[in-house]
């Protein structure tokens, strides 16, 4: 005897809700060019505490990978004259953000922050940073 196998049938509010939730998890993708400096021995890092804040609600999306920079309190050598890239990935932002800030929150002077990056359909963004 052959079993028929029969789909199951989801409540359309359901659906709507884990479409709304997925979008919401959908990450955000900044590479970081730190500009080439003329001085031997420049350090870099990133702090967790670093987040992309939405400039109309206020939502902050969190931090959850960081790729070729070090994390605090360790820190990466940065070559001499040469820009330098690191990839950063955080949670995702509102679905109504069209504008939003990089900023690290440190409790110390020298935090990046870059202001009014334009939201586009990728979320996935170029960005230049500098001390």
């Amino acid at each position: 005897m052959s079993e028929v196998l029969t789909k199951p049938i989801i409540a359309t509010e359901i659906l709507e809700s884990l479409k709304a939730k997925f979008d919401e998890e959908k990450q955000v993708i900044v590479h970081c060019c730190f500009p080439a400096s003329p001085m031997f021995g420049n350090l870099i890092r990133i702090w967790n505490s670093t987040v992309l804040i939405d400039r109309n609600s206020g939502h902050h999306s969190r931090l959850l990978h960081a790729e070729n920079i070090s994390i605090f309190p360790d820190w990466t050598v940065v070559p001499f004259m040469r820009d330098f890239w690191f990839t950063l990935i955080f949670s995702g932002l509102p679905k109504e953000c069209s504008v939003f800030d990089f900023k690290e929150i440190i409790p110390e002077e020298g935090g990046f922050f870059v202001n009014s990056i334009k939201r586009n359909s990728s979320d996935i963004y170029r960005i230049k940073i500098s001390e």
